[in-house]
């Protein structure tokens, strides 16, 4: 099969300006440094870590407002992205040297970054992505236009039409920016979107309805913490100490979600009630890899190759270093 179905870029109204202006900062692509409360105040090895802005790396803002890095001796510059994709990017173009961001987006790039390295896995959820109908559109069979963002949201996506028994071939996936996706939907540009909160909530808000979450139709996302193996080389110690922070940080984000919350609104201005309920959506927590978890793994390549993104098959096998957790640090579980 050459492609899943026909794809097309939208842009909704001056969003298109906005966004431009917004991406030429910091390192060219929406990057913003949030300030580390602990890196300026901690001597050790420094580290800038790519996140993303949205309740979902709650965790590493925690880390940096409860001083966790320099518990840990490591110093930690946090730079955030609009889109966790972006800070991968920023990644493999030594911009930061470490980043959080989604299994299925990263085994989209594979491809052309084979240097990445995938360290741990630190949240799962089902629930955390949500699929959204416009307000115009009475069901599922109804929809002839749906926005992706590549990656996550895109999959997620093609396995929403499957579960309802719709063929991909027969819908647009119109690629856009989250931000943008609830406005088009609005306006009928579009006819549904999956993807993370704040944007089914922004959607409701605006007259679309929520149907289910990814989690209903058997989908799952987890974060892996990512690095590169040239970086990853000659500092694995300092990797150990972000991944032992990372690890403390998660389990008071799920004891404490209103001290996740409270710093995850001043690190990236997201609203407490989202962190709160993020919690209750996702499960936090650092680990290694199952061999549950490769198969799951190896079934997101296959989608890319099934549906013509990439030539060859993503090498799942090299970039996960499943049993690096346990190897490097003692509080891993």
């Amino acid at each position: 099969m050459q492609t899943a179905s026909r794809r097309r870029t939208l842009v909704a109204g001056s969003a298109l300006l906005t966004a431009t202006l917004l991406s030429l900062t910091a390192c060219g692509t929406g990057t913003t440094d949030s300030g580390s409360g602990s890196g300026s105040q901690v001597s050790g090895p420094q580290v800038r870590i790519a996140v993303g802005v949205d309740a979902s790396f709650a965790p590493f803002f925690l880390a940096d407002a409860e001083g966790l890095w320099a518990k840990h001796g490591v110093n930690v510059d946090l730079v955030q992205f609009a889109k966790g994709g972006e800070g991968v990017d920023a990644l493999t173009a030594g911009q930061v040297q470490m980043a959080g961001n989604s299994d299925a987006t990263t085994i989209g790039v594979l491809a052309q970054s084979p240097n990445l390295r995938s360290l741990l896995v630190y949240e799962d959820s089902g629930q955390y992505l949500k699929v959204v109908l416009g307000a115009h559109v009475k069901s599922p069979a109804r929809i002839r236009k749906m926005a992706v963002v590549p990656g996550l949201s895109e999959l997620a996506a093609t396995r929403f039409l499957e579960s309802k028994g719709i063929d991909p071939d027969t819908v647009d996936l119109v690629t856009a920016d989250p931000a943008e996706i609830p406005a088009l939907t609005k306006k009928g540009d579009v006819d549904a979107y999956v993807l993370w909160e704040p944007w089914p909530a922004k959607g409701e808000e605006m007259g679309a309805k929520v149907l289910e979450t990814t989690g209903d139709y058997d989908l799952a996302y987890q974060h892996w913490l990512l690095s590169t193996s040239t970086w990853l080389k000659d500092h694995a110690d300092t990797a150990a100490k972000v991944a032992e922070a990372l690890a403390e940080a998660s389990r008071q984000t799920e004891s404490d979600p209103d001290a996740a919350a409270k710093a995850t609104t001043d690190a990236a201005k997201i609203p407490t009630a989202q962190t709160v309920n993020a919690v209750e959506d996702i499960d936090f927590g650092v680990r290694d890899f199952t061999a549950a978890d490769l198969k799951g793994y190896e079934d997101t390549a296959r989608f890319y190759v099934d549906t013509g993104k990439v030539k060859s098959r993503p090498n799942v096998a090299r970039t996960v270093l499943r049993g690096w957790l346990p190897d490097h640090t003692k509080g891993s579980r």
